[in-house]
């Protein structure tokens, strides 16, 4: 009887446990696909997942970090859904390859021609950015979600290092350390490449080269056997012959 109650104790906890932390593994994501690296640029994916069972997630808004502007924001159709871009003016133009620019996009808004997310489904929501700060390890993507029955919610909470996770915390997106710069690693791999093909062209040179002189050889060498072997033949020959007259004379004695 008392381990009943301990086990129906522990089952009851468990799922507690389990009612508590739901929310955390069901919030609005972002993550790259492959490495968001200071500097560059990156694709990055908003995951929503549905956290109702008798709605459907029908809107998402993702508003960009005002306090480090990108200057590229790029999304990608998604279907059964249509984006719309929001920009806003800047009190600083931002220079991006040698422009001055007064404007960027503040928000994207992702609106569900069909369905939506439904129950028990998530979807995901890609977006080209750049170039990332350099002066920043994280950035911070404020999201406001919109189920099928009007209900609302904010994912808009800043985490706090050193502090559990908020109820519902904003996305954020961890930035990598800086690459190094492509077009220049990709000249010394165009020079390394060079100097192997130009010493592989050497090498080729001086392997015709010294074939080209191995035969010289064998030819001469050849020709040489050759007199050589007649010479030798023809001696052969003659011993024959004298050995034969010899021969020849003593029967006839």
């Amino acid at each position: 009887m008392k381990a009943s109650r301990i086990a129906a104790a522990g089952a009851v906890s468990g799922i507690a446990v389990l009612a508590l932390s739901a929310p955390a593994f069901a919030h609005v994501s972002v993550q790259p696909e492959g490495t968001a690296a200071k500097g560059g640029y990156a694709v990055v994916d908003f995951k929503v997942p549905n956290e109702r069972d008798n709605a459907s997630t029908t809107k998402l808004e993702v508003n960009f970090p005002t306090d480090h502007p990108l200057a590229s924001v790029m999304p990608q159709p998604v279907p059964g859904w249509k984006s719309e871009v929001t920009k806003s003016k800047l009190d600083k133009p931002l220079e991006s390859h040698g422009k001055q620019l007064t404007e960027v996009v503040t928000k994207v808004t992702w609106t569900a021609d069909g369905k939506g997310v439904e129950p028990g489904y998530f979807q995901k929501f890609p977006v080209s950015i750049g170039a990332l700060p350099e002066d920043a390890d994280q950035l911070v993507f404020k999201a406001i979600q919109t189920y099928s029955n009007k209900e609302v919610v904010r994912w808009i909470e800043v985490p706090q290092e050193g502090q559990e996770e908020p109820e519902t915390p904003a996305p954020v997106l961890q930035l990598a350390a800086a690459e190094d710069d492509a077009h220049g690693a990709a000249g010394s791999s165009d020079a390394k490449a060079e100097d192997t093909g130009a010493d592989a062209q050497n090498t080729a040179a001086d392997a015709a080269a010294s074939d080209s002189g191995s035969g010289d050889g064998s030819d001469t060498t050849a020709r040489v056997l050759g007199i050589v072997g007649i010479v030798v033949g023809a001696g052969g020959v003659g011993y024959g012959v004298l050995a034969g007259r010899r021969r020849d004379s003593g029967t006839a004695a």
